[in-house]
């Protein structure tokens, strides 16, 4: 009984608490790197999701039937499907170092820069960013209505300022019969830079 009521005087020994400082160093560790871990994937999602509802887009405008204001189709005659791809837009914002290690809070002036050329552009595609966001978009077509002719469309930024360029982008392209086909995954390189 001595020994019990001597063992509960004596507290910790110094070992035993550079122990405990040692493991709450490494949980400590392991958290902060966690978290930026989880914060740099929230924000590539913004990436993800843009592109994704870019390609939706494009491929809306797509099935679009379009003619224009001086083909204007006689009764009783017919018109071959008039089918085509918005064409290049301007990037938003237009340089990579306005979203470098920061947000950029773009403007509809931005997304309608080409609004004055008919389909042209993140204004044909009906497309816009009203939040700030971490990413440059552009918007690329190598044609606009022949069998062949794609599109990519790209987000690129640099989350943590530190020179190194992220890029995430989807394609598609007119295939046989005139159907656009857009690919069914997001190429990433650097995701969390």
């Amino acid at each position: 009984m001595r020994i019990a009521i001597k063992k509960a005087r004596e507290g910790f020994t110094l070992v035993e608490l550079m122990i405990v400082v040692a493991i709450l160093g490494v949980l400590a560790v392991l958290a902060v790197y966690g978290v930026r871990k989880y914060i740099a994937n929230s924000k590539t999602a913004e990436a993800r999701n843009s592109l994704g509802q870019i390609s939706k887009d494009a491929s809306t405008a797509y099935e679009k039937e379009s003619m224009t204001v001086s083909g204007i189709l006689a009764q009783g005659s017919a018109s071959a499907t008039l089918r085509q791809l918005c064409t290049t837009a301007t990037s938003v914002p237009t340089s990579v170092t306005s979203v470098k290690g920061q947000k950029y809070q773009s403007s509809p002036g931005d997304w309608n820069a080409d609004s004055a050329t008919p389909g042209k552009g993140f204004s044909c595609l009906k497309y816009s960013i009203d939040q700030p966001q971490y990413y440059m978009y552009s918007y690329k077509t190598s044609g606009s209505s022949a069998q062949g002719d794609s599109f990519t469309a790209t987000a690129n930024g640099d989350l943590n300022g530190d020179g190194t360029t992220s890029s995430f982008s989807v394609a598609g392209s007119i295939g046989a019969g005139m159907v656009l086909n857009v690919a069914p995954t997001i190429s990433e390189a650097n995701p969390e830079e």
